[in-house]
């Protein structure tokens, strides 16, 4: 028997994570210099990292030959959320504390819930720890929740949600939210995917956290990869009961978080100007994008993060006109979207970049 049949089942089923393309990658494939290509292909913050984060890496960089020590970020983090750092979860990023949540509840004999067009992790942390996938149909490429509700078993154990979700970027009410936490079974896990938190309109966010104290089966994870610009540095965490942290901790890694990594996220949360400048380029980008696909005549699905989901209709085709002439953005095919592309938000002139490409992808066949 070959080794790789001597492998789980269910390890074989999983069909691996694929990123967006690297530039560099691009750049060899093309022959088109570093220089000239624009990548918003994976919802990175086009104005970098955190000034405030950049100056702690640099400081942190004379202290790389001892163990992390995660303290300051965990109490920084408790104390933003006035929750106990006992009820805190750090991973290498939010996707590590996903499948942590997996590893904890999850298991061949039982089944997680996760909606249609929603995060690849999800089926991905959850087949790895063998449970059975309940694909729940979307509504409107989002999470229908009274199909959600309807699809709990007895043995499902765990149940993921996004919000706003990736790769449509469509948004739940946080009162249909809360109904629905309100329904599900206490013995069943929830896990809401906050990614792209900061990217909601403050009139429309509301705080979650405090949802921790009125669910005990409720787990929020959030990122430093996003609006923080630490996307490279790998860090992110989970805020949970502290039953629930425990567990995870148990499973987690030492030092999974490394020091740069946790210099860089603990004074990041605290640049509420870089932050700030942020969500404004992304409003205004958003706006640039979103009427240059109308312009087009490309339809697209109204998005609370930082990109865009636009039909393409031949994706494949116009993806490679893209890649062509420099610019990287998201196709989607495997999340069930084959005419559908994502774009990052970039800066003014990355997106007038993208329009133009895509302008010129309609008229020429390159």
């Amino acid at each position: 028997m070959a080794l790789c049949d001597q492998s789980l089942p269910n390890v074989r089923a999983i069909s691996p994570y694929l990123p967006g393309k690297p530039i560099t990658q691009l750049a060899r494939e093309m022959g088109i210099p570093v220089e000239r290509i624009v990548k918003l292909a994976s919802n990175e913050n086009p104005l970098g990292m955190s000034p405030k984060a950049r100056m702690a890496v640099d400081q942190a960089v004379g202290s790389l030959e001892r163990y992390p020590d995660d303290f300051d970020l965990k109490s920084a983090l408790a104390n933003r959320f006035s929750l106990g750092t006992d009820r805190l979860v750090l991973g290498n990023g939010s996707n590590d504390v996903l499948d942590l949540v997996a590893r904890v509840y999850l298991a061949p004999g039982r089944s997680t819930l996760f909606s249609q067009h929603a995060f690849a992790v999800y089926p991905l942390a959850s087949l790895s720890a063998g449970a059975e996938l309940i694909a729940v149909p979307a509504k409107e490429y989002g999470h229908d929740l009274d199909a959600m509700r309807e699809a709990i078993r007895p043995d499902t154990r765990l149940i993921w949600i996004a919000n706003p979700n990736n790769p449509t970027g469509t948004f739940l009410p946080y009162p249909q939210l809360e109904a629905f936490m309100c329904a599900v079974p206490e013995d069943v896990i929830v896990v809401l995917d906050e990614a792209y938190n900061e990217y909601i309109p403050p009139g429309e966010r509301v705080d979650t956290t405090a949802w921790l104290q009125m669910f005990s089966n409720l787990v929020i994870t959030r990122t430093f990869s996003k609006i923080y610009g630490l996307a490279g540095l790998r860090i992110g965490y989970a805020l949970a009961s502290a039953e629930i942290a425990d567990l995870m901790n148990r499973v987690r890694q030492p030092f999974n978080c490394n020091n740069l990594a946790l210099a860089a996220a603990t004074a990041a949360l605290d640049d509420h100007e870089f932050v700030a400048r942020s969500y404004a380029l992304n409003r205004s980008g958003m706006e640039q994008i979103v009427n240059g696909l109308k312009r087009h005549g490309f339809p697209h699905i109204p998005s609370h993060g930082n990109f865009v989901t636009f039909k393409a209709g031949d994706a494949a085709t116009l993806n490679l006109k893209l890649l062509k002439q420099g610019v990287i953005v998201r196709p989607i095919g495997g999340y069930g979207m084959p005419e559908w592309l994502r774009v990052t938000i970039g800066t003014e002139a990355e997106n007038l970049r993208f329009l133009e490409a895509l302008e010129h992808a309609q008229r020429k066949v390159l």
